[in-house]
Parts: C-alpha cells; structure tokens; sequence
C-alpha cells in the first residue's frame, strides 16, 4: 500500500475561537502534500461544525475526524500515532490555536527527507510568541545545545506543536501506546527518538506562531516568572515525580533503548538515589544536562537535596 506523504495530526477540545485560522495557514502551506487528521476530545462548543466547514470546502478525504479518548491533551495525541487508520510516511503535531508559518511544513520535510527511513528521525522548532490576536510577543528560548538523550531525560527543547517525525519514529511511539505513563507527548517523543538511537533536529527559526492567551494548557517557558515557576516545581518534588514516571515509561522500551543510553539511565538512577556522594557521582557520571548552564547547576541542586 502506497502511504500519503504527509499527515498533520491535530488535537482539538473547545477550539472555536482560533480553529479556522489555524486551518487557513495549513492552506496557506507551500508544501500541499499533506492530509489532516483530526482527534476531537468531546467539543461542544462550534468546533466540530468549524470542522464540518473545513471538510465541505476542500478536497474529499483531505481532513478527516476521529474520535478522541477523553483522557487528557498528551493521551489524546499519542492516540492518534497510534491509531490503526492513521498512516502516512511522515506526521506533524498540530496545536489547535496556533498559526504556521507558510514554510513550516518545508523546513521540517528539507531535513526529514535528508534522514535515512529506517531510522527514527525527529524534528523540532523555536516558536514565535504571539497574543490571542496573533500579533507579535517574544520568541521561545533559542536552545544552542545538540539534542540528545542526555539533554532530553531532564528537558524537552521541542514543542509538540512544532514536532515532524518519519515513519520508523511513529513506530516506535506506537510500539510504546497510548498508555505509557510518560509526563507529556512531545517530551515523551524527545526521550523515546533520542535513547533509541535515533536523529534528532532542532532548528532556530521559528515557523510556529505559538498564541498565548487565557487557555493555553501548556504557555511560553520564558522570562522570570518561567524561571520561579521552575525553582518551585523543583523543590514541591513535582519535577521528581516527572522523572520517575518518564522513568517508568522508558523502563518499558528498554529493549529498543541503545546499550550507551541504557548506561546513562542508570547513572542517572544513582543520581536519585540515597547517599549523597553516590548521587553526585552517578549525576556527574550520566552527563544529563539542560541547555543553560543555570539549568544544569538547578539539577546539582535537585541532586544534593534529592529533588530530581
């Protein structure tokens, strides 16, 4: 069976105030190859008739609507990789209220077709910030570090929303379900590519117009009060909880997970572990880091008081 090049996974819930905009810049998309697959989670709201108006006025089969788990945002995502009628060679991540930029699709797919397919290959972006009426904020952090495992079992530099994968990435997510216990879909994808020995890209222009507005589930990561928001979910052990449940999720691929990331794995147990000599020492020995160095002195600080 020959697979559509391109599907564009959206999730939506009480979408109707920035859905068609979002389904303009996809038209307005320089790459056109691509077929839209919609998991709704139990709107009642006008965004399934928003929809029905998108699906009338384009091509048959071009956009297409399933329907979603109910078990939050990330579970709905990682549904539609999963799901059974979703095929396609290559698959974006879509927010519901977002804008793209017309190049977006481009600049993931110039990398993406560069990597070989029987490896799992993930691109990621910088975004644009932008207010409720698109007009310009800030942009998100520009990460200047490589993305690698070591970097992604403590952060995620990648979006969701900015997230383009191949189809043996896909694979392995599917391999993993619906159901894994990991913290959220994009960071979950980042740890998974990145401890299977797949490629990984993050690219500095930002193509997504990321809106920031009163009901933003997941908002911009920048400025002081991002900065705060961190120090307290560190020292709350909220950030902990993250990492055991991450944890726990990879502990379930390990059989896909190269013999190098299985030994940073357990360095990084050490790290968590009783003896304070013995977490320093299994920290130093993982390699994590995040991508500044303020970042990385925060995880010798969760480390010393057993918060990572």
């Amino acid at each position: 069976m020959q697979l559509k090049p391109l599907a564009i996974l959206m999730c939506t819930f009480q979408g109707q105030k920035f859905l068609a905009e979002q389904f303009d810049s996809f038209t307005a998309q320089t790459r056109q190859d691509w077929t839209l697959w919609i998991s709704d989670d139990g709107s009642w709201d006008a965004t399934r008739s928003i929809i029905e108006t998108y699906r009338q006025r384009w091509p048959t089969g071009r956009l297409n609507l399933l329907d979603g788990p109910q078990r939050g945002f990330a579970a709905n995502f990682l549904s539609m990789v999963c799901h059974a009628q979703v095929e396609a060679n290559y698959f974006a991540w879509s927010d519901q209220d977002d804008c793209w930029e017309s190049n977006k699709l481009d600049r993931a797919m110039a990398w993406l077709t560069q990597q070989s397919v029987e490896i799992p290959a993930l691109y990621c972006s910088r975004t644009r910030l932008v207010d409720a009426q698109n007009q310009h904020i800030d942009y998100s952090p520009l990460f200047r570090k490589p993305p690698c495992f070591r970097n992604a079992l403590t952060q995620n530099v990648g979006g969701g929303n900015t997230m383009v994968f191949n189809h043996a990435a896909r694979d392995l997510i599917r391999e993993a379900g619906d159901t894994t216990p990991a913290v959220s879909h994009d960071w979950w994808a980042y740890q998974l590519v990145s401890a299977c020995g797949g490629n990984l890209f993050y690219d500095p222009y930002p193509s997504v117009r990321y809106r920031q507005h009163s009901t933003n589930l997941v908002g911009a990561n920048i400025g002081l009060r991002a900065h705060f928001k961190r120090i307290s979910l560190l020292l709350s052990g909220r950030f902990r909880a993250w990492n055991t449940a991450n944890l726990d999720a990879l502990e379930e691929m390990k059989h896909r997970i190269t013999p190098e990331n299985q030994q940073v794995i357990s360095h990084f147990h050490a790290a968590r572990g009783r003896g304070l000599f013995p977490r320093l020492l299994g920290l130093v020995r993982s390699k994590v880091y995040r991508q500044t160095t303020l970042g990385t002195l925060a995880l010798f600080l969760g480390t010393l008081i057993r918060k990572i």
